[in-house]
């Protein structure tokens, strides 16, 4: 089967949550299934290749707003030429010119990331064209998955009865004792606090570092994402963390992250909203203690009462930020579910039962 993918600025070592989620996914096909891929020219820096793997990269503009239309539209386009089985599209956002998909008589599979439209980057147009491509979305599928099994339950008998919900997974990790890196950022071993993410409002960094800035502690605070769009809001957060024992690594990948997580003390995530957070389950993976904002997302994996924090609250992460501090330790997770194995395995038979 021919399967073309729209909605993932590509991979490998391309920075987001879906990015991450197709370099886990799609290398893991068996051979029945030959996977196209298009990639945003502007991101893509790896010549990395896989066997089952064609990558189409196609010229794309980074304007905020229009960046994701303009790459989903050409994306559609090019699809229809080369007569694919299935078009997997990824979020609600790129899945505006399904219709055309439909037109064509191409099978349509949906993931359904996150309500991207919930998001506080995006302005009043685009929340609205996000609201209308989520109702073309949910409309054209022929599949839908979805990644917070929450976020499925919103919707209609009709939607779910097409619907299945399967979690992100954890990559697999090689935990390293090397700290050349860490050392190079003026990090000690378990002397530091990471989170990780692009750094986005929807992330909740400055509600992190403002609760960071009201503990009394000697452990660093280590920021680890890049920015994009998000300048303004980057600047906002230099702001707040003038003299202040914060590092930013910028976006790293590869042996920096993983010396990033095998020598931190403790993980938080400190975000207003997601889809399903793959850098929690990566943490989990390290066996990291985690500090997490109480939202729907956080609750699909079994943590402790004490590992959440009321949504937004500077107080409440500031006092269990404390508290954590001074207890962190090594822990062992139930993550049996989140197999990448596994999930591929699910996609495939949906792939298959639409042949």
């Amino acid at each position: 089967m021919k399967i073309c993918v729209i909605g993932t600025r590509g991979f490998p070592e391309i920075q987001g949550g879906v990015e991450k989620h197709c370099e886990s996914l799609y290398p893991l096909l068996d051979d029945r299934f030959k996977v196209i891929v298009f990639r945003r020219k502007p991101y893509v820096s790896s010549s990395k290749t896989y066997p089952n793997i064609k990558f189409i990269d196609i010229p794309s503009t980074t304007i905020k707003g229009f960046e994701a239309v303009f790459h989903s539209f050409l994306a559609t386009v090019y699809s229809i030429f080369y007569s694919p089985d299935i078009v997997h599209i990824h979020n609600i956002g790129p899945a505006l010119f399904s219709p055309i998909l439909k037109l064509c008589g191409i099978k349509i599979v949906l993931t359904y990331h996150s309500a991207n439209y919930e998001h506080a980057k995006w302005g009043f147009f685009a929340k609205k064209l996000l609201k209308f491509s989520e109702k073309i979305a949910l409309r054209t599928a022929n599949a839908i998955i979805f990644v917070n099994k929450f976020q499925m339950e919103k919707y209609s008998v009709k939607i779910r009865k097409k619907s299945y919900y399967i979690p992100n997974g954890i990559p697999v990790v090689s935990p390293t004792t090397n700290t050349g890196y860490i050392k190079s950022l003026g990090l000690e071993s378990r002397k530091y606090i990471i989170s990780v993410g692009r750094i986005t409002p929807e992330k909740g960094f400055d509600i992190l570092i403002e609760a960071y800035n009201k503990i009394k502690t000697d452990f660093k605070l280590v920021i680890v994402g890049g920015v994009e769009a998000e300048s303004e809001y980057y600047q906002h957060l230099k702001k707040i963390s003038i003299n202040k024992p914060i590092v930013y690594t910028g976006y790293i990948f590869g042996e920096k992250l993983n010396e990033i997580y095998s020598n931190a003390a403790l993980y938080v995530l400190s975000s207003l909203n997601e889809g399903f957070p793959l850098v929690l389950l990566e943490a989990m993976r390290y066996k990291l203690d985690v500090l997490v904002s109480d939202i729907p997302a956080t609750r699909l994996v079994k943590l402790d009462n004490q590992d959440y924090f009321e949504k937004g609250s500077i107080d409440d992460l500031s006092l269990k930020l404390q508290n954590k501090i001074y207890s962190y330790h090594i822990r062992d997770y139930q993550l049996d579910e989140f197999d990448w194995d596994k999930i591929a395995g699910q996609v495939s038979e949906i792939y298959t039962s639409l042949k």
